[in-house]
């Protein structure tokens, strides 16, 4: 499980990036690059980390779910994601 403040640092970004996406947008409109580089670093979306919404793992991240690899074999093996199964051949 990652740690509290790395998850709470990931949500505050996205709080960010929120605020400031209109701001964003007409400055990119504008071209003004200039205005652009005066916003908070952290107001760039790509900036966020996608991480798995139950463990808050980053690395090996599934889109479609939002789960980490790990957690979603846990799951699809619960019978717990909806439409998933396993394969064999």
């Amino acid at each position: 499980m990652a740690k509290k403040s790395w998850i709470a640092r990931n949500k505050r970004k996205a709080k960010t990036v929120e605020k400031y996406a209109d701001i964003r947008h007409k400055l990119k409109a504008e071209k003004d690059y200039v205005g652009l580089s005066m916003l908070p670093r952290d107001a760039s979306p790509t900036r966020v980390v996608n991480r798995c919404e139950i463990t808050g793992r980053r690395r090996a991240f599934l889109r479609r779910f939002r789960l980490s690899r790990i957690t979603f074999r846990e799951y699809a093996s619960a019978g717990l994601l909806p439409g998933v199964t396993k394969s064999s051949w």
